[in-house]
């Protein structure tokens, strides 16, 4: 049996800002109109096996995971990091669920990223195929990627010999992000591959590895394992334990370590989408090598990306730029430089920029809210909750909130007392009332919010019931 374990916990800072912490660039339909990354992945993982998926992602990205599998209508697994403990804890966590759900049965996990696009579903059919053969005989099986130019963002396998009875071959060695003349070297000697950062393995073979290897970290994962509590939704791990796991990928913590990794060529056009430039690759271009993207206008544009969320973007005589336009952030780059996005994340996140983790809008597990008008002393939002769903019942200390419906129907509580309000109706939610909005229809309820008072922020609420279990 072949189990697909998705691992959905990056930031992708290199396509910011259109990527944040709070809405991660797998969950965007980047290169579809219709489905995230992380959907893609789903689909494509479907389509090479009918096992139940394991998805590794994010506490805070939990309820977002959960929305795309019901709006593809897949079951999975969800594991929650409730901390970022790099691939090889992640990839530890699956190895030993695995164990608990499939006691008896000869398995193999398929880890793979939730951000990456392949074009040949055949060739890679073939490809896991192959690999669970090897895992199950007791390999470490990762996929090389037949290199199409010599790449500088990814990092590169070297193939030794062909293992016997095989199409796989044995790894000489891996390597870090080339520069460009390492890279030309490495495409020239013609046995050199792309690291997919996919991998094809039995749980107890790795956790063996991980004994032998990295015995530390599966000690601290194990603990971390047994003390999980599980929901109908959610398996959870304590982050006070969780955080003594020591962080480290799975090359470092394994692969270069064991003598039982192999390497299966993935020959089919395969892309880690970590760019703008890698986007640019993927989409349909314009008899100028153009890709237009929301409300935008080119003259004498050449080989550009452009794309706008929320105005009118116009571009006039530039070759080789991308413009990325969200409601607070403008990024211009030249595509040769795109790899070097996430030094500016870096310096934003060092000058505390809230830009680095949300939009203007806002996802939470009801629906979504984004700030319209901000000033010191009142704020104005614009909040959509989904049918069925409600808010925490909560109280602010700092702040009132006026409420008007625009559209669909609310059912407020404030204090003792439950009201029904329909379009242009309005509530007012005086400083230190216990709350709650509701939404009990069938259509999306949108509000206007109206904030006041001496403290705007987030943090100022106090939850007294919470249906997604945030405290």
């Amino acid at each position: 049996m072949i189990i697909p374990v998705i691992l959905a916990g990056g930031t992708g800072t290199r396509l910011w800002p259109l990527s944040r912490q709070g809405y991660p660039k797998q969950f965007i339909a980047l290169l579809d109109e219709h489905l995230s990354l992380f959907q893609q992945t789903l689909v494509r993982a479907a389509a090479v096996t009918t096992a139940e998926p394991m998805v590794i992602c994010n506490e805070s990205n939990r309820f977002m995971v959960a929305e795309q599998l019901l709006l593809l209508k897949i079951k999975a697994q969800i594991l929650l990091e409730p901390c970022g403990r790099n691939t090889a804890p992640a990839i530890a966590l699956a190895a030993l669920h695995a164990q608990k759900i499939y006691p008896d049965q000869p398995v193999a996990l398929w880890i793979m990223p939730s951000d990456q696009t392949i074009e040949s579903l055949e060739v890679l059919s073939q490809a896991v195929a192959d690999a669970a053969r090897l895992a199950l005989a007791g390999r470490l099986v990762t996929f090389g990627v037949q290199p199409m130019h010599a790449e500088t963002g990814y990092g590169y396998i070297q193939a030794g010999d062909i293992l016997a009875n095989s199409r796989a071959q044995q790894i000489a060695k891996f390597v870090e992000k080339p520069s460009a003349a390492k890279a030309a070297d490495y495409i020239a000697a013609g046995n050199y591959y792309w690291n997919s950062g996919m991998f094809v393995l039995a749980p107890q073979v790795y956790v063996n590895e991980l004994q032998q290897h990295a015995a530390d970290m599966l000690a601290a994962t194990q603990i971390a394992y047994e003390n999980r509590q599980e929901d109908a939704d959610f398996v959870r791990f304590d982050q006070a334990l969780f955080s003594q796991v020591r962080s480290e990928s799975i090359d470092y913590a394994v692969m270069e370590r064991t003598n039982q990794s192999a390497m299966v060529v993935l020959d089919t056009h395969w892309s880690d989408v970590g760019s703008w430039s890698a986007v640019a690759d993927e989409l349909p271009k314009d008899a100028s090598h153009n890709i237009s993207i929301g409300d935008v206008m080119l003259e004498d544009c050449e080989d550009c990306l452009v794309r706008a969320d929320s105005r009118l973007v116009a571009a006039v005589g530039l070759k080789n730029i991308v413009v990325v336009e969200t409601a607070d952030a403008v990024l211009i780059t030249d595509k040769d430089s795109s790899q070097a996005v996430k030094t500016i994340v870096t310096r934003l996140k060092q000058k505390g920029r809230e830009e680095i983790n949300n939009h203007t809008r806002v996802y939470r597990p009801w629906g979504w809210y984004e700030s319209i008008c901000h000033s010191e002393r009142f704020q104005v939002k614009r909040i959509q909750v989904n049918p069925g769903q409600r808010l925490s019942l909560q109280m602010h200390y700092h702040r009132a909130e006026h409420w008007v419906v625009v559209s669909g129907t609310a059912e407020i509580t404030r204090g003792d007392k439950v009201e029904m309000l329909t379009e242009d109706q309005s509530t007012y939610i005086t400083l230190g009332i216990k709350h709650r909005l509701t939404n009990p229809g069938k259509i999306p309820l949108e509000i206007i919010e109206v904030q006041t008072g001496s403290y705007l922020g987030e943090d100022d609420i106090v939850r007294f019931d919470d249906q997604y279990g945030r405290g």
